[in-house]
């Protein structure tokens, strides 16, 4: 089983900096891929950024890409999300996920599966 704990959430102004950490625990052997999801009231869960763990290849939302970096730390078994000049659109529920390899394959601009393991998510807020 995988443990993943996100923190770093808040309320910032539009054009504000955050950054997002995950701590992953557990049996994480299985987990080629890490990224970030988030889900806004009434919307559905979207990925946002994802990772390779071994090769470190990365993928971005079109609506994110330029303002957002996902990174990861090995050594610490964090996995991190900076957040950039960002929008009131970018309010939402932020979540930390991993899963196989499938999870961070597009095909399509379609991802061909959903991570496996969550965390319980960070409110971020955006508003003036």
């Amino acid at each position: 089983q995988v443990q993943l704990a996100e923190s770093g959430g808040g309320s910032v102004q539009p054009g504000g900096s955050l950054r997002l950490s995950c701590v992953v625990s557990g049996d994480t052997a299985s987990s080629d891929c890490m990224g970030w999801f988030r889900q806004a009231p009434g919307k559905e869960r979207e990925g946002v950024a994802t990772i390779t763990t071994r090769g470190g290849t990365t993928y971005y939302d079109d609506s994110v890409k330029g303002r957002f970096t996902i990174s990861q730390d090995n050594a610490k078994n964090t996995l991190y999300l900076q957040m950039d000049s960002l929008k009131p659109e970018d309010t939402a529920m932020y979540y930390c996920a991993a899963g196989d390899k499938w999870a961070c394959t597009m095909v399509a601009g379609k991802r061909l599966a959903m991570p496996d393991h969550w965390g319980n998510g960070t409110l971020v807020t955006i508003s003036s």
